[in-house]
């Protein structure tokens, strides 16, 4: 049975290119209606922004859409997005935060100025946008939102401190709008996709970009924005391939608080570090549960 989001609303950021281009596109011939966001000015001798690119694709292909240019870091603007949203359509269902930007460089050489506008626009963007939807998707009992990590967030990337650090915030944020949306059919997830983008441009062989196209993703999300759709999952796509990544907790090992703790940790950190019986827990409780009860089993 196909994925259809007929009389369904969603807005994409960053969809004036790469990954926020086909996720429009998709969302759209899918029958959503869609809010195609970027901040993008029309590039020198073109007479439209890449965001109107998109939507003039969509509607010439029978889908229904509209521009946005507000920045993803500007409260009101993003407001005033939601709000036009509403008064046109009436409601909003999914929520794709995909704006983002790279200042690469290694954490020695950085100019905090542009770590901050990395964490400005990859997690306080989502924030905003999240926020701005989030008491209409609570009245409609329905919504799906859907954050953009990235492997650099969960597993680390040399030169990347900045985007890595708010691509793994994006992750706890997702995991705790999850537990508060539940009750009100709001499901959140997180997509990493690997992508060839305009943020990647040159840093990769171009027969591995020609692998990495940003249409390889979006099926993925699609599954992540469904009526169908799991909650506080973290997907990955790339290439054609999917996987989910997962936040763990081991068993560990109840040691004490004796004078020589610090150096039993040293000596037994193997085995505090061993995965067998490893949890994905339900909620951040879990971790003191685990430590209390051992604790408790010790006395």
């Amino acid at each position: 049975m196909s994925i259809r989001f007929d009389g369904q609303v969603a807005i994409v950021t960053g969809a004036g290119g790469g990954l926020g281009r086909q996720h429009a596109l998709a969302l759209a011939a899918r029958g959503a209606k869609v809010v195609v966001n970027d901040f993008g000015r029309a590039a020198e001798g073109q007479t439209m922004t890449a965001a109107e690119a998109v939507v003039r694709e969509i509607e010439a292909a029978g889908g229904t859409a509209v521009v946005n240019a507000a920045s993803v870091t500007d409260e009101a603007g993003v407001a005033a997005m939601v709000a036009e949203t509403m008064a046109r359509w009436g409601r909003i269902d999914i929520l794709v935060n995909n704006a983002g930007i790279l200042r690469d460089k290694t954490f020695a050489k950085m100019d905090l100025a542009d770590f901050r506008l990395v964490l400005d626009v990859h997690l306080m963007g989502a924030v905003n946008c999240t926020h701005a939807v989030w008491p209409v998707m609570r009245a409609q009992k329905y919504g799906r939102i859907v954050m953009t990590t990235s492997s650099t967030g969960l597993y680390g990337n040399f030169g990347q401190t900045n985007y890595g650090a708010a691509k793994m915030a994006l992750v706890g944020f997702m995991q705790t709008l999850a537990l508060e949306g539940a009750k009100d059919g709001i499901r959140v997830n997180c997509l990493a996709p690997t992508a060839a983008t305009r943020m990647t441009e040159g840093l990769m062989p171009q027969a591995v970009l020609e692998k990495l196209a940003p249409e390889a993703v979006t099926p993925g999300l699609i599954h992540l924005v469904s009526a169908d759709a799991p909650t506080r999952a973290i997907l990955c796509a790339g290439a054609g391939t999917f996987e989910r990544a997962y936040i763990t907790l081991t068993q560990g090992v109840h040691i004490g608080t004796s004078a020589d703790t610090a150096e039993q940790v040293a000596a037994r950190f193997a085995e505090i570090s061993e995965r067998e019986g490893e949890i994905v827990p339900d909620n951040g409780s879990a971790q003191g549960s685990n430590e209390v009860g051992k604790a408790m089993r010790a006395l």
